[in-house]
């Protein structure tokens, strides 16, 4: 594995693959294309983008040609428009009590989520003496955040609500995108519909990762993809459309022969059944590698796989590699935990989770490698 001088020091890299995530990019824009009509496509970089890193995606998208990008928090826009002065960043949780002025300041739209909110920024909108961009979400079935059907029908009879805002954009969130045959997706679908159709005039936006994938009908004006440009899987009972983004590779620190019956790790949850080569790795759950991948995970020493043996600890994580080929797994040398054999969603199903949280887990430990950067 051959690595750049300032890496010598890390315990694992992480190497992102930035033309991978413009080309998934590409391919969600150009399925919103293929109907003939203008379809934009944004960007969720939210949660540091998926882990891989805001600033460095959002820069690369925008060399790509996107222009409007959503994160989760206030402080994840103040940061993104360092990155990206003339971008479009909507903030999906909101107008927090006290924060208008921030987002003013920062040129950031809020995702109004109440009635209470659409009043305080038009307020705003009355202080500053400008219009204000604004964002309506109507929660369509999620019962988390928007507005709730009673709200939507008050602010649709009286648009004056709205005065000293430009609606830029209504938008929901689907429920079960990623289960094409549930029957929520088409009672959102006509639920938004019925919506749009009172607020004439405004972008219009329904469509996650995986809600792209439903069809022309659930893509309006802009869709919204978060976790398929991190190749993600958006069709989970398919094979994945999404290129693979990133590699994680772990140092070996010493590998040791154990006898049978011996314990390995914290508790000796697990003990060797025969004499055994245990390889001991410079990766734990301090760095999002999760404890519940002990004694159930693997890792791959060049294309091999090698079992997770007893607890993931905070800084190492031991593995079995008795039956790897003589000479694979030796100190200094690395194992991959994420990569082209343990795709995130693999190691997602190992650990019993989705692998939303194995990418948005990564660690700051890691050394980061950033591979087609936009200049």
């Amino acid at each position: 594995m051959s690595l750049p001088p300032e890496s010598r020091r890390a315990g694992a890299i992480l190497t992102v693959d930035l033309d991978a995530v413009a080309a998934n990019w590409r391919l969600l824009r150009d399925l919103g294309r293929a109907q003939g009509r203008p379809v934009d496509c944004a960007a969720v970089l939210k949660a540091d983008a998926y882990g891989l890193g805001a600033a460095p995606v959002g820069r690369r998208l925008w060399a790509e040609g996107c222009r409007s990008f959503f994160v989760a928090h206030i402080d994840e826009g103040i940061a993104l428009r360092a990155a990206l002065p003339e971008a479009w960043i909507c903030v999906l949780n909101g107008l927090p009590s006290g924060t208008d002025m921030d987002l003013v300041e920062h040129r950031l739209v809020p995702a109004l989520n109440d009635l209470g909110q659409v009043s305080a920024w038009r307020s705003c909108a009355q202080r500053v003496v400008q219009p204000l961009d604004a964002v309506i979400h109507l929660d369509t079935g999620m019962n988390r955040l928007g507005l709730n059907p009673d709200e939507a029908m008050l602010l649709a009879n009286d648009r004056m609500r709205l005065r000293g805002l430009r609606l830029a954009l209504l938008m929901s969130h689907l429920v079960s995108s990623e289960r094409p045959a549930d029957t929520i997706n088409r009672a959102q679908l006509e639920r938004f519909r019925q919506f749009v159709g009172r607020m004439p005039g405004a972008p219009v936006s329904l469509a996650n990762s995986s809600g792209i994938f439903l069809g022309p009908d659930y893509h309006f004006d802009l869709m919204r993809p978060g976790a398929a440009l991190y190749g993600i899987n958006p069709t989970p009972d398919a094979a994945n459309p999404m290129r693979p983004t990133v590699a994680l590779m772990a140092r070996i620190l010493q590998v040791r022969q154990i006898e049978a019956m011996a314990g390995v790790g914290y508790n000796h949850e697990w003990r060797s059944g025969r004499p055994t080569r245990i390889a001991v790795v410079a990766a734990g759950y301090a760095d999002g590698y999760m404890r519940s991948l002990g004694n159930r995970g693997e890792v791959a020493v060049e294309g091999h796989k090698a079992k997770v043996v007893g607890r993931v600890s905070m800084d190492l994580l031991t593995i079995d590699v008795t039956d790897l080929p003589e000479g694979l797994a030796v100190p200094g040398g690395f194992v991959e935990l994420i990569g082209p054999n343990l795709p995130p969603d693999a190691v997602a199903e190992a650990a019993r989770t989705n692998g939303y949280e194995i990418l948005t887990s990564l660690g700051a430990r890691y050394h980061r490698i950033y591979s087609g950067a936009a200049s």
